[in-house]
């Protein structure tokens, strides 16, 4: 079975912004350049019963809808709030470098158990969430295609290798993922 996730375009925000949850529009150009990405990345012939599924943030919801309108042959989109981004609480919609430093790192130090932003997802509540959408995938046996978010990608490169929770913030993949990056992985 193989799952191809392609994160969202660059959203129209200041560089630096917490943005997890928010629900933040993305660049129209990027996003068209990402629907174009992502239909020659998946070839041209698809399995019947392919899934296509979506985080229903906008960001990633207008790529999903520009993906449909080039691959005519996928089906109709589902929304799984699964495919969501991480919720970083508090500071949500507020740049990073405003985070106080204690704080992020109070964060770090209980990595799997703390909640982000103090009131948003912990790690192990972010993965249990990930973790049903990837679970539901495995069970389906078909191919899927994901819009969603590169925290999403990230927990599932962790999935795919057995962790369903990081202990530590050194667990967590660092790699990076660029906007509109499309990333393929087979069981």
């Amino acid at each position: 079975m193989k799952l191809w996730m392609v994160r969202h375009a660059p959203v129209i925000a200041e560089a630096g912004l917490c943005y997890g949850v928010t629900d933040l529009a993305a660049h129209h150009d990027g996003t068209l350049a990402a629907a174009v990405a992502v239909s020659v990345a998946i070839g041209t012939r698809l399995l019947d019963g392919m899934a296509f599924v979506s985080s229903p943030l906008q960001r990633c919801a207008a790529l999903a809808k520009e993906v449909a309108v080039l691959r005519t042959d996928l089906p109709l989109c589902r929304y799984d709030p699964n495919l969501a981004e991480m919720d970083f609480g508090v500071w949500e919609g507020s740049p990073w470098r405003d985070v106080a430093r204690t704080e992020f790192d109070a964060w770090m130090a209980d990595f799997a158990d703390g909640r982000a932003g103090s009131t948003g997802e912990s790690t192990r509540l972010f993965m249990q969430r990930v973790g049903i959408a990837w679970d539901t995938w495995l069970v389906s046996g078909t191919d899927a295609l994901w819009v969603t978010h590169a925290g999403v990608m990230r927990a599932v490169t962790l999935l795919q290798r057995g962790v369903r929770v990081p202990v530590t913030a050194a667990d967590w993949p660092a790699h990076p993922i660029a906007f509109g990056e499309c990333v393929k992985i087979e069981v």
